[in-house]
């Protein structure tokens, strides 16, 4: 059945289609435009629902709810919290105990949040049928994508995806990222054949741990089947950069298993090479067109070069992510970028209706039944956590008003009531009643290569156990700051230092002692050592940041910083030293003011981390 479809895009003007060729794609569209037609009734059934199955949990008896289901009472009863406040009811969780006490459903799993609590990652309860809720929103992505590219099932999408490290509590319960929990589930391994769905990486690849063979495989397959390759994509705009720099690097191994019909014996899971083999035949003239895409020192337009047929890239680039838009248009000769859909670990959110816009024009529409979601009006400094907040400030989502931030709360079928996610989101539109929002940034983060995030208490912390190593040497760090280096892949944290000499005003007196005993080095391996879980497990298990890098500067550098920010119209009595750069001129005077460069010399130490076990 073949049905006229038209959909508003994002800015406001409806974008006429040509016929939805399959139904469920219709079914899928139409679901759409009733939840957001109707995202305040959606909203109020949502939170009833919430609140009836979980009326006998002890979190909301705590706060006297007594059965009620209507918002009002929610509102005035329930306070709005963070994970702080949370921490003693997950701890009991993680610990065993089986009671109702967040949520009146078994506790299935946690999923391991990239934010960062005392350093470490956050464990967030989730249900079963939260797997349901987010394969429902998935489902909801190929039928808006075919609105605006044609012929997606007439070829296959190139995905670099991965699963990461796991554990379980003392209680037993798997903590994992939720991306691995959703790969490792049968909603994924065993999903039904959709022609819009087709990936070139066998699942077995996708599912192993070893991130070098699944990245091999994965790489191969997706050469070997190159003609058929429609959209290439990772989840971050850093996995897909991480997966064109390791062709950078295997490229002439890849094309000797090519050229050769075997797998080479460096992949040695059983499961991988089973499913490489049913594609591998020798192919001497796919290896030579490989070597020599490979082998120009020119790699300009290479995702396009080697898969011809890519009509866009599918990748987050909003956030942080969007210091890598100039490299990954570089690799790809400027094909389209498309964000299509704005998740966490605590709920998935919404989608991107308009997901062939330019990254700095992507919205996304919070889908209603997804959960409860409250929004508290950020200005200024905004709020910060542990702070009070006034609660009568909180707005639905149907009241929210076009142009101004908040933060986003929400309240989850999984137990989470009233939360703090800690996301910055401006208002840009409505589709039907629901609103758009632009992320606009992740609250308090300092520095940010993929999923790690580090505030500015933690970038404090590590340079103080850092320069602890300078006092024998009568030296100390005056001032610092840093910047996210994404030039080269992977990305890396570059900790800029002005040292002062107890003996001398100058930081190049010390620098010969310093530099003879390798202390510098130190420095940069102990603030690695300070840094959260998830940086590093992303230095250590997942190879997705290189090695902190600390620069000195000569005596004086910051004072001239600040010379440059009241030329362009800082005030003198309100400046401080920003604890993170990214604005180009400042980046070049401090680099031009660099002395001596510093990489630390090893991976810092990293185990898989939960409360209650260390």
């Amino acid at each position: 059945m073949a049905v006229e479809t038209v959909v508003p895009a994002a800015n406001g003007n409806a974008a006429k289609v040509g016929p939805a060729t399959l139904e469920k794609d219709y079914e899928k569209l139409r679901f759409i435009e009733e939840m957001t037609a109707n995202a305040d009734a959606v909203q109020e059934k949502v939170l009833a629902e919430i609140l009836t199955r979980n009326a006998e949990t002890e979190y909301l008896w705590r706060y006297g709810l007594g059965g009620a289901t209507d918002r009002l009472t929610f509102k005035a009863k329930v306070p709005v919290v963070t994970y702080e406040d949370l921490q003693p009811e997950i701890q009991r969780i993680a610990n065993g105990d089986r009671s109702a006490i967040l949520s009146a459903h078994p506790i299935s799993e946690f999923l391991t949040s990239s934010g960062t609590s005392a350093g470490e990652r956050k464990l967030m309860p989730t249900i079963k049928e939260e797997l349901d809720r987010r394969q429902l929103l998935y489902s909801l992505l190929m039928p808006v994508m075919n609105l605006y590219v044609p012929g997606l099932d007439k070829g296959k999408g190139l995905y670099f995806l991965f699963v990461k490290s796991e554990t379980n509590t003392p209680g037993g319960l798997t903590a994992r990222p939720v991306l691995t929990s959703y790969y490792k589930s049968e909603h994924f391994k065993s999903r039904p054949y959709d022609p819009y769905n087709v990936y070139t990486s066998p699942t077995a690849a996708i599912l192993c741990a070893d991130a070098f063979q699944s990245m091999y495989a994965q790489m191969l397959c997706g050469l070997l089947q190159r003609l058929d390759v429609l959209r290439v994509g990772a989840v971050f705009a850093s996995g897909l950069l991480r997966a064109i720099r390791f062709l950078q690097l295997h490229w002439k191994e890849l094309s000797q298993d090519i050229a050769a019909g075997t797998l080479t014996a460096k992949v040695t899971d059983p499961s991988i090479r089973s499913a490489v083999a049913e594609l591998l035949k020798p192919d001497r003239e796919l290896a030579r067109l490989l070597a020599a895409e490979c082998s120009e020192e020119e790699w300009a337009g290479i995702i396009t070069r080697i898969w011809p047929n890519t009509k866009y890239l599918d990748v987050i680039v909003t956030g942080a992510m969007a210091q890598y838009i100039p490299t990954l248009e570089y690799y790809s000769g400027g094909l389209p970028m498309a964000c299509t859909m704005y998740a966490s670990s605590e709920c998935y959110f919404g989608l991107n209706l308009n997901p062939m816009c330019e990254p700095s024009e992507v919205s996304y529409t919070i889908m209603p039944n997804m959960a409860y979601f409250e929004f508290l009006p950020h200005g200024g400094d905004g709020h910060h956590p542990g702070e009070g907040v006034d609660t009568a400030q909180l707005v639905d989502l149907a009241d929210v008003e076009v142009g101004k931030e908040y933060e986003l709360v929400i309240t989850t079928y999984a137990g989470l009531n009233r939360y703090r996610v800690g996301d910055v989101l401006r208002v840009t539109g409505f589709h039907n009643a629901a609103p758009q929002f632009r992320f606009v940034r992740r609250k308090n983060v300092l520095l940010s290569i993929e999923s790690d995030k580090t505030d500015e208490a933690e970038l404090q912390k590590a340079v103080e156990r850092a320069s602890a190593l300078l006092r024998p040497y009568n030296a100390s760090v005056v001032e610092y700051t840093s910047h996210a280096d994404t030039k080269a892949i992977p990305g890396h944290y570059v900790i800029y230092w002005e040292l002062l000499a107890k003996d001398s005003s100058s930081s190049a007196a010390a620098a010969p002692a310093l530099a003879r005993d390798g202390v510098m080095e130190r420095c940069c391996l102990a603030m690695e050592e300070a840094l959260n879980s998830v940086y590093r497990q992303s230095r250590v298990a997942d190879g997705s940041i290189g090695p902190l890098e600390i620069r000195v500067v000569r005596g004086g550098t910051f004072e001239e910083l600040m010379d440059y920010a009241i030329s362009r119209g800082a005030s003198i009595n309100q400046y401080k030293v920003p604890r993170c750069v990214n604005f180009p001129p400042i980046l070049e005077l401090l680099d031009s003011r660099v002395v001596s460069a510093h990489f630390s010399p090893a991976l810092p130490k990293w185990i898989p981390y939960f409360p209650g076990r260390n």
